[in-house]
């Protein structure tokens, strides 16, 4: 497994700033979701890390849900500029 192979999308100076935004936290759950699934794809019955992915995917969803109905247009560009597929809201 390769360790740093996603690249930041946001700079240095951003992260220093926005460390608590929901979009900064969104973002380095979607790292965190990639690394996991890409750790996965070798190690197919590691239960107790598919069990955190679900977990981080719980949390990134509920996360996105609060950002659709806050800032419906930065939860848009964030989707676009993530590539993951839109969520159904409840």
């Amino acid at each position: 497994m390769v360790k740093k192979s996603f690249i930041s999308v946001i700079s240095y100076e951003e992260k220093e700033e926005k460390k608590g935004s929901v979009v900064f936290q969104i973002l380095r759950l979607t790292n965190r979701i990639r690394t996991l699934s890409s750790h996965l794809k070798l190690h197919r019955k590691d239960y107790l890390s598919k069990r955190g992915l679900h977990k981080i995917l719980g949390k990134r969803q509920r996360m996105l849900s609060y950002l659709s109905k806050k800032n419906r247009i930065r939860y848009k560009q964030l989707i676009n500029q993530l590539n993951i597929r839109d969520s159904k809201t409840r």
